[in-house]
């Protein structure tokens, strides 16, 4: 398996994925979305220990004493790989920054893929989750105004 990271998260009065210039040519035609799958690896947790952990005591506040790794949106896994998805702000494609309002990802961290945000294939309709997870906001628009301490416990 062989990933290149194409650019890296910036947050320095605001937040901006910088795309290496190797990779820019792959933002023409994002205009007119207005958000986008981001795939980044979570370097800060990538070493041997935190690839074993398949198990995390009590994440959550209102979630059950222990859940499996994969029912988490840690970035400590066995391969630490994460998922988000933006809003998109604007997109210089002259110098190959897309700015967002948030991402969920540390300054410098490698991004290794960007994706359009398809409502056909990325939004469920009948979703469901546990009631642990009920009182989550239910967009990512209001996730910004959401206070994420009643829900984590670290």
């Amino acid at each position: 398996m062989n990933l290149k990271e194409i650019g890296k998260v910036k947050v320095d009065k605001g937040f901006n994925l910088v795309i290496d210039q190797t990779y820019k040519a792959g933002l023409k035609g994002l205009d007119g979305f207005s958000h986008l799958l981001i795939t980044w690896w979570a370097d800060h947790f990538d070493d041997e220990e935190s690839r074993t952990y398949l198990t995390c005591q009590k994440p959550y506040k209102t979630g059950p004493d222990e859940l499996g790794i994969f029912a988490t949106r840690s970035p400590i896994r066995p391969n630490p790989i994460c998922v988000t998805v933006i809003s998109v702000k604007d997109i210089d494609f002259e110098k190959g920054i897309v700015s967002t309002y948030y991402i969920d990802a540390e300054d410098e961290t490698p991004i290794l893929d960007i994706k359009p945000y398809y409502p056909c294939s990325d939004r469920v309709r009948d979703f469901k989750s546990p009631k642990w997870c009920d009182f989550l906001p239910g967009d990512i628009e209001s996730s910004a105004s959401f206070d994420w301490s009643k829900f984590f416990n670290f």
